[in-house]
C-alpha cells in the first residue's frame, strides 16, 4: 500500500487530500460504520395530490410523438385539448418520447372527457414527489464498505442519467456533463445540486479514480445530471416523467439511468414512461423504497420489464435493511444501502442510508457490465422468505 499524506481543509467540508496513489490502490481498512439511524425515508408531503393538474401519456398506438419536433408536440397537446372542448389556456407543457404527452390544468370533468379521447392512454393526477433527507457530513475514506462489496471498475466513456435533486457541477471528485444536464423545476432552469441527495448517488456511480475522495463503483462514468427535486427535496410526478421522456429522446441503449426516487402510491404514468424508455436498450435501476413494505405497492419500484432493475438494501453484514422494501415479485437485486459514504454538496462528503444508496451501487454494475451483472451471497434476513441476491461485478 502506498504511503498517504493528509491534509485537512476546514472542517465543515469533509474534505482529505491524499498523496498521488489512485483510490484502487488503497485497502479498504476498517469498514466499521457509525450507529446511526438517520435513513432518506419520505417526507409528509409526499404523493399529495396536485388539485386540478393532470398527466396525460398518448396513446402510442395511435400518436407517435418520439418523431416529433417540440414544436408539432405542443401543437398535438392543443389541438387535442381543442378536441375534447377545453380551452388551449389550460395545457401547461409537452412532452416527446414514448409515449409523449401533456401537462395541463383541468377539472374533473374536463379530465374524464380526455379519457374517453382514443388518442390518450392515461389521465392520472399530478403528485408531490418528496424526499426526507438525513445526512451526516464525513471524511472520505477511498474504497468505501459498499463499492468494496460489489466491486468496481472504470467507467470513463460511459453515461448515467441521474433522476434527482441535480448533481453538485463543481464537486472535484465527479466528471459532469453540464451540457447535457437539465433541470425539470419550473421556474428554476439549474440543474445543479441544492439539496444533497443526487450528488451523493452520482458519488455511488461514478466518483473519480484519482487522489482524493472516495471511489465510484463506475470511476469516471459521465454524469448527467437530471434535476427534479428542489433544495427542500420536492418536486413533482410530471417532472419525474419529463425527465424520463427526455432520457427517451437523447440517451443511446447500454446508457444507465438511475431512479432513486418514487412515488408511494402506484403511478400508472410513471411505470408507462420507465417501462418505455427501458425497451429502448437503455438500463434503468430502481429503489425498491424505505417503506418496510411489499415493494409491489410503489412506482416505479414495482415496474417489471426487461432492463429495469428494483433493488432493495443491505448492511455491511449482509442483513437485510430494516426500512427496505421488499418482494421477488419485482425486487431483482439487493446492495449496500445502509451507512454510505459518498460525495455531497459544496465539495463535500456525507453519510447517507436508504435504498437510494444502494440503487446507485447496481446502476455503477449496469455501467460496466450490462444487464449481466453478477452476484455474490444472499440478504440475510429478506422479510419475503426468500433472500435478493447481492449484485455484484
Amino acid at each position: 500500500m502506498c504511503n498517504l499524506k493528509k491534509t485537512f481543509l476546514i472542517a465543515v467540508t469533509g474534505l482529505l487530500l491524499f498523496s498521488s496513489c489512485k483510490k484502487q490502490d488503497i485497502e479498504p481498512g476498517n469498514l466499521q460504520q457509525p450507529a446511526d439511524d438517520c435513513v432518506n425515508g419520505r417526507s409528509a408531503n409526499d404523493g399529495a395530490i396536485v388539485e386540478g393538474k393532470y398527466i396525460i401519456s398518448y396513446n402510442s398506438s395511435v400518436v407517435n410523438a418520439r418523431t416529433m419536433s417540440p414544436q408539432r408536440i405542443a401543437e398535438l397537446g392543443t389541438r387535442t385539448l381543442a378536441n375534447n372542448s377545453i380551452q388551449s389556456s389550460s395545457l401547461e407543457l409537452s412532452f416527446g418520447g414514448e409515449p409523449g404527452g401533456f401537462v395541463a390544468k383541468l377539472t374533473k370533468d374536463e379530465a374524464t372527457r380526455l379519457k374517453t379521447d382514443p388518442s390518450i392512454s392515461i389521465v392520472e393526477p399530478d403528485r408531490i414527489v418528496a424526499l426526507g433527507t438525513c445526512f451526516t457530513v464525513a471524511e472520505p475514506r477511498l474504497l468505501t464498505w459498499g463499492v468494496n462489496r460489489v466491486g468496481y471498475g472504470n467507467g470513463i466513456g460511459k453515461t448515467a442519467w441521474i433522476i434527482d435533486s441535480g448533481i453538485d457541477f463543481d464537486h472535484p471528485d465527479l466528471t459532469v456533463d453540464v451540457t447535457r444536464s437539465k433541470s425539470f423545476i419550473t421556474g428554476n432552469l439549474s440543474a445543479d445540486d441544492e439539496n444533497g441527495h443526487g450528488t451523493h448517488v452520482a458519488g455511488i456511480i461514478g466518483a473519480k479514480n484519482n487522489s482524493i475522495g472516495i471511489l465510484g463503483v463506475a470511476s469516471g462514468a459521465t454524469l448527467v445530471s437530471l434535476r427534479v427535486l428542489g433544495a427542500d427535496g420536492e418536486g413533482f410526478l410530471s417532472y419525474i416523467v419529463q425527465a424520463l421522456a427526455y432520457v427517451n429522446t437523447n440517451a443511446k441503449a447500454g446508457d444507465v439511468v438511475n431512479m432513486s426516487l418514487g412515488e408511494d402510491v402506484a403511478s400508472a404514468s410513471l411505470d408507462l414512461q420507465v417501462q418505455n424508455t427501458a425497451a429502448k436498450g437503455i438500463l434503468i435501476a430502481v429503489a425498491a423504497g424505505n417503506d418496510s413494505k411489499p415493494a409491489h405497492d410503489f412506482s416505479p419500484g414495482r415496474t417489471n420489464a426487461a432492463n429495469i432493475f428494483t433493488v432493495s438494501a443491505i448492511d455491511s453484514l449482509d442483513n437485510f435493511a430494516s426500512f427496505s422494501n421488499y418482494g421477488n415479485d419485482v425486487v431483482d437485486v439487493a446492495a449496500p444501502g445502509v451507512h454510505i459514504l459518498s460525495t455531497y454538496t459544496n465539495g463535500r462528503y456525507a453519510i447517507m442510508s436508504g435504498t437510494s444508496m444502494a440503487t446507485p451501487h447496481v446502476a455503477g454494475l449496469l455501467l460496466l457490465k450490462g444487464k449481466n451483472i453478477s452476484s455474490s451471497g444472499t440478504a440475510k434476513n429478506d422479510p419475503d422468505g426468500t433472500p435478493d441476491p447481492i449484485a455484484h461485478y
